[in-house]
């Protein structure tokens, strides 16, 4: 048996390895713009792009590419050998700091939402160094894999790490202007922390043969609730199943090589769903490491003869799956701002880190809830198995209760600054949880971070990861403001405990401990104002409010231009993936149930003629054919109401979603309805496509 040791991260160019290939003087250069955030030298660069040549081709690597992460979602990637003409025409091996640092990939066919025409095809990958290359397998092939940014030829942004890039920069700063204003001269640069959970199902790819839905769509457009689903609630936390564990070793085993440090594995609530859980890393690594995971269960499943379904909501009526953003900020000197302290001093850092938080959630709850906004998460936020599409934070008694003190204390003098700290201080610590989990909140404090709960199992977390870059950056921008105005001769400590009053008492609104998933919540909310984007169209409109438009530009994320863009590209992205379910529905009930649904019409109808002949009359079986004939007379309007709909124009890209969400859902939803019923009265030997039944107790 190997230990983990012998193999961890041994498909990575790691710090070890870096330090073993390069020189002393270039290691150094190197490592500060790794963990410092400092400009990239670019004299090193043919150095280490040297470095990272001979170490793939001593590993077996032939190609390189520059691995990115475009805005239609997913990953990209293009492939380029090694090899080149030496200077007497003899095929050499050769990687140069130019192909290290920046490549040109087409960019004609990658979505810009109007940024720029489709015969200007030009745009570049940059080199990301803050995440470390490392070694693609398939077969006998591997390839040197760089991290990039995709930016345009124009250097607008094209990808999702670019704006999280620029997020972590101006937090960055935000934090640090503010330690410098509270007397900490040793904080010279935050690190922010994720941990990303991802839950995902496992089915047969036996089964799935028979589900071409699941096959085009990721989903389930049609099949009936099975008798036996999680309503038992056996599958959470029970004994994992032997093939279903030795797919999981070698999950692990693939990720540990990658050094990806995967901690938790378990069953989760719906049967034939689970979760892995990673170690928290630095957020860009984290949402690096995540996309990675992804590809990893679909490749592994495959060879255990199972498919990885990561889609939202892939059956009706059973738990969908999620990913939970754990997400805390520290600094170089091993602080967490999330994390009390017996310094009075850092104990005033986290009251500011908790006040900065709810100021940004306060400002921009409404595209943090955007941020997660998609086709297959519309069908989780809000059904009771997710947060609701409000975003709320949950802080726990122990934290509420101080935040309570602080509000309805009086001026704020040595004393109350000394019982406040003090009081922060005296947190129970109990696993670093102050508090239950409130699993109906979509941003919960649980002890040391934050939890954020909406984002849905197929997302790129860049986007999560950089809108809640901003909104903090944003309230500890704001919380630096306030306590650089008011009166010099006040002691600062003080100043900031005023302002964390302040936001106390501006920010009750988006405070909020018991049930999310309570009607009397949603009507509340409404009452304190709070958005409730039911939708993904509704969600993305709130991106183009004028103070958010002026936050993207004013921490330079995003220009209006980009966020535009970055706008009218999730909402055809949106449409997209409505029209393929619409239409492939249309395909599956005129090709594979039209057709059950008559056989078994003409069986009952036979069976009905024979009986007649013999005087035997049937009640039962009358009614059952009349309500065959009935159900398929629906579905038949129901498929020319939705090729109808399809056929219909719309005057823009944002009408054309809302009519998606609404009318086109609406459509399907009732044709889904006669469908289903359909299901369960016609045989077996007629309905071709697996049932729910058999699909989540095929393992």
């Amino acid at each position: 048996m190997q230990s983990i040791h012998d193999y961890y991260g041994e498909l990575v160019f790691t710090k070890k390895v870096m330090e073993q290939k390069l020189s002393k003087n270039i290691y150094k250069k190197l490592i500060a713009a790794i963990d410092n955030l400092e400009p990239l030298d670019q004299t090193i660069a043919g150095e280490v792009a040297h470095a990272m040549k001979e170490w793939a081709l001593e590993n077996g690597a032939t190609h390189f590419t520059h691995w990115f992460q475009p805005q239609r979602g997913g990953t990209a990637q293009k492939h380029d050998s090694f090899i080149d003409y030496g200077e007497g025409g003899e095929i050499i091996e050769r990687f140069s700091a130019s192909q290290l640092v920046q490549s040109e990939p087409d960019a004609s066919s990658f979505p810009s939402g109007g940024i720029r025409s489709t015969f200007e095809a030009r745009g570049y990958t940059a080199w990301d160094p803050t995440s470390p290359v490392f070694l693609l397998e398939a077969g006998r092939t591997k390839t040197l894999v760089i991290p990039s940014v995709f930016l345009s030829w124009t250097g607008e942004v094209l990808d999702l790490k670019t704006p999280l890039l620029k997020s972590l920069t101006v937090l960055n700063e935000k934090v640090i202007n503010l330690q410098k204003l509270l007397g900490n001269k040793n904080a010279k640069q935050i690190k922010v922390f994720a941990g990303i959970e991802q839950e995902y199902f496992l089915l047969s790819k036996e089964a799935v043969k028979t589900r071409p839905d699941i096959t085009v769509t990721g989903r389930t457009l049609f099949g009936n609730k099975p008798a036996k689903g999680q309503q038992m609630e056996d599958h959470y936390f029970g004994n994992i199943k032997e093939n279903i564990l030795k797919f999981m070793e070698d999950v692990d085993h693939e990720l540990y090589r990658k050094g990806i440090p995967i901690k938790t594995r378990h069953n989760e609530v719906a049967p034939n769903q689970f979760e892995l859980a990673p170690l928290h890393q630095e957020e860009n690594l984290a949402i690096d490491n995540n996309l990675q995971i992804m590809e990893i269960l679909k490749k592994v499943a495959d060879k255990h003869n199972m498919v990885a379904i990561l889609h939202e909501k892939p059956f009706a009526g059973v738990n969908g799956s999620g990913k939970h953003f754990n997400w805390s900020i520290g600094d170089n000197i091993g602080a967490n701002y999330f994390e009390p302290s017996k310094s009075p001093l850092k104990n005033i850092a986290f009251l500011l880190a908790i006040s900065a938080v709810l100021l940004g959630v306060k400002k921009f709850g409404g595209i943090l809830r955007a941020s997660v906004a998609d086709a297959g998460n519309d069908h989780r936020l809000g059904a009771n198995e997710a947060p609701p599409a409000i975003m709320s934070v949950y802080l726990g008694e122990f934290v509420n209760n101080i935040l309570d003190s602080i509000e309805k204390a009086g001026v704020i003098n040595e004393k109350e600054v000394n019982e406040i700290t003090l009081g922060v201080q005296n947190l129970p610590k109990v696993n670093k949880d102050y508090s239950d989990r409130n699993r109906t909140s979509p941003v919960a404090f649980t002890g040391n971070k934050f939890e954020f709960r909406a984002l849905g199992s197929s997302a790129n977390p860049a986007e999560v990861g950089t809108i809640l870059n901003l909104l903090a950056a944003y309230g500890f921008d704001e919380i630096y403001k306030r306590i650089e105005a008011k009166k010099s001769d006040i002691d600062v400590k003080k100043k900031a405990l005023e302002v964390v009053k302040e936001i106390i008492k501006e920010t009750k609104d988006i405070r909020f401990e018991k049930n999310g998933y309570s009607q009397d919540w949603h009507k509340e909310a409404a009452r304190r104002g709070l958005p409730n984007a039911e939708n993904t169209p509704e969600a993305l409109k709130l991106f183009l409010a004028d103070d958010v438009i002026k936050a993207f530009s004013k921490y330079n994320i995003l220009t209006e231009r980009e966020l535009r863009s970055k706008v009218e590209i999730k909402l055809e992205n949106y449409v997209k993936i409505k029209e393929i379910e619409y239409k492939y529905a249309i395909k599956i009930v005129n090709t594979l149930l039209l057709p059950a649904i008559l056989k078994q019409i003409n069986l009952l109808a036979k069976t009905s003629k024979n009986l007649n002949k013999l005087n035997i009359k049937a009640e039962s079986l009358s009614h059952e054919l009349e309500t065959l004939v009935k159900i398929y007379d629906d579905v038949r309007k129901y498929v020319f109401d939705m090729e109808s709909f399809l056929f219909e124009e719309h005057s823009n890209i944002f009408q054309t979603a809302d009519k998606f969400a609404s009318k086109g859902a609406e459509i399907l939803a009732n044709l889904r309805k006669k469908i289903d019923t359909a299901e369960d009265l016609v045989a077996d030997e007629y309905w071709s496509m697996t049932s729910y039944q058999k699909l989540l107790n095929a393992f």
